[in-house]
């Protein structure tokens, strides 16, 4: 059987779910699968982001992340979605994309897809699991099946017990406050885990 192919998908204004996101690809490649990193696009004028030095670092930094396309969903047995919470709610940015994959929808190419999200707010109940979730009901439109860490590992205690997908704090300074970076690796490495149980039944 081929390799599990996982795509890694974030929107990042400030670098967090970059880095979670970066992480996660970092687990999913220890793990076997074929993977790529990719961001959604921006769409948050330029005059807007330059009054924001953090925010303009960032983009600067990221111009070499490919951005996302119908193609890579497609290619994907497997998606890792990252975001911050906005009014708990996914950002715009995530959610235009998702928009965007109704021709792949209708034909049939998003079920079965193996996915599990993470996410991040200024403060410990800025609606991260809010945001997780309101993700996951796109993807039960899609027909995905939802690789949630639950409580299966003792990284998701350690990183503040967020069953349905890693989230973390992020204080003023941009820091992230918990410590989750085994607990994206270990979430990675389940998602990569239950689509060899897809492929495989497939494949069967």
């Amino acid at each position: 059987m081929s390799n599990v192919k996982l795509a890694v998908i974030y929107y990042s204004s400030g670098g967090t779910n970059y880095q979670l996101a970066q992480w996660a690809t970092e687990g999913a490649l220890e793990a076997g699968a074929d993977t790529k990193l990719l961001k959604v696009p921006e769409l948050a004028p330029p005059s807007i982001i330059e009054k924001n030095p953090a925010w303009k670092a960032h983009v600067d930094a990221t111009e070499h992340v490919p951005e996302v396309s119908l193609h890579d969903i497609e290619w994907a047995d497997a998606i890792i979605f990252s975001v911050p919470a906005r009014f708990g709610n996914m950002p715009s940015q995530m959610k235009q994309f998702l928009d965007t994959t109704g021709g792949l929808w209708f034909q049939g190419k998003t079920a079965n897809k193996v996915v599990s999200a993470m996410s991040s707010a200024q403060n410990p109940h800025g609606g991260q699991e809010a945001t997780i979730l309101s993700l996951y009901t796109s993807m039960y439109h899609w027909g995905a099946i939802v690789a949630a860490p639950g409580y299966s590992d003792p990284s998701v205690f350690a990183a503040g017990g967020n069953p349905y997908g890693t989230s973390v704090t992020v204080d003023k300074d941009g820091h992230m406050v918990e410590d989750v970076k085994e607990a994206v690796k270990f979430q990675a490495r389940r998602t990569i885990e239950v689509a060899k149980w897809v492929k495989q039944g497939r494949n069967g």
